[in-house]
């Protein structure tokens, strides 16, 4: 009896034309809500696939932008979601990768994670906004079905 074993697995992940989409759809809703933002693209792995700081936005908010993408790729879930000392404990373990405001949103392509976003400089519902913008305009999801 053949025992089949397997090493690897194909898998799905953002072009850099999606990711120039989400971030041209990111720019359009900021502008929409009069809001400038800054915007972070991650694959999977929590990697730098784009970033945005328009004009006017907060230069640290590129710094929390990022931190979201990373953390909602990790946890595979929206950010701004855990209570305070979970929230402290977690960004104190990761050297201040972990962050829990609001912004942050993973994406799925046919229930598989391709990446996240994470956006900043306005509120926690402005930047969820321009992130959902983002997503629908790749026609991806920020959860799994």
């Amino acid at each position: 009896m053949t025992e089949e074993r397997h090493h690897s697995k194909a898998t799905l992940k953002l072009t850099h034309r999606g990711v120039l989409a989400a971030l041209n759809a990111a720019a359009d809703a900021a502008e929409e809500i009069g809001v400038p933002q800054c915007v972070v693209l991650v694959d999977a792995t929590g990697t730098t696939l784009a970033s945005l700081r328009m004009d006017g936005a907060k230069f640290l908010s590129l710094r929390t932008a990022s931190r979201k993408a990373i953390t909602a790729a990790s946890a595979r879930s929206a950010t701004g979601d855990m209570d305070g000392i979970k929230s402290l404990r977690l960004a104190v373990a990761t050297d201040g990768d972990f962050i829990s405001l609001e912004g942050g949103l993973p994406i799925f392509i046919g229930g598989h994670l391709v990446g996240a976003i994470g956006v900043g400089s306005g509120t926690g519902a402005e930047d969820l906004t321009v992130a959902r913008a983002a997503i629908a305009a790749i026609d991806a999801a920020a959860e799994t079905p």
